[in-house]
């Protein structure tokens, strides 16, 4: 049975406002045996889009290489958006060592509630997925019962958002509430295409512009929060 620790800590700012929440990255991050394309950083791997997305967004001609540059790059344009990452999972197990959320076994949870009490600032988190079994989505509903919160919807279109109320502590009467809205992504790895081919509002685009992908497609819908 494979270990598979998180590599990094919560990159969180005093003055963050978005926080991105996804699971584990593959286990050769864990590992130390990235690819010449992989970034040591959150979502670093090549093979999942994110920072190609958020490239191809701001124009930020990032550097795609084991560099400090590289990982300098990601997090000054991270600084500079109020955006942070704090995936959910802290670690798991794996008989098959891969990537696959379904993979997982004997899961750790990181405490995203405490740190959404620790940083005050926080008032949406991005899910860099669904609620499919294993997804920071659906992680993140079974941490809510933890704390016996309710997660509300606010929307069912692509993306979907939901919303919950948080007790902010800092409040003098302790009784102020904060509403957090929580926005299911897409996912940014290649394994979701075959999902994003059947949704409604993809298939009507790429009738209307045989030349749109499911690149296009996400660039579209992660661009309004992900535009510095």
């Amino acid at each position: 049975m494979f270990k598979h620790q998180h590599p990094y800590v919560p990159f969180i700012k005093q003055n963050t406002t978005k926080l991105i929440v996804g699971t584990l990255p593959p286990p050769r991050f864990s590992r130390g045996e990235l690819l010449e394309k992989d970034v040591d950083f959150c979502y670093g791997s090549y093979y999942n889009s994110l920072w190609l997305f958020i490239d191809k967004i701001n124009n930020l001609n990032l550097r795609y290489d084991n560099s400090k540059e590289a990982v300098e790059q990601r997090k000054q344009f991270l600084i500079d958006s109020k955006i942070g990452v704090c995936d959910i999972v802290e670690s798991c197990e794996r008989e098959k060592i891969d990537a696959s959320d379904l993979g997982m076994k004997n899961i750790i949870l990181r405490d995203i509630i405490g740190y959404l009490k620790q940083y005050s600032s926080i008032d949406t988190l991005l899910f860099t997925g669904g609620n499919s079994k294993n997804g920071p989505e659906y992680f993140f509903r079974k941490h809510l019962k933890d704390y016996k919160i309710k997660l509300d919807l606010v929307s069912n279109e692509i993306p979907r958002v939901h919303q919950f109320q948080l007790s902010d502590k800092s409040a003098p009467d302790e009784t102020s509430l904060r509403t957090i809205k929580t926005v299911s992504l897409t996912s940014s790895s290649g394994a979701a295409n075959i999902s994003i081919s059947k949704i409604p509002l993809y298939k009507q685009l790429k009738s209307k512009n045989p030349k749109f992908n499911t690149f296009d497609f996400r660039v579209m819908q992660y661009r309004e929060f992900f535009k510095e």
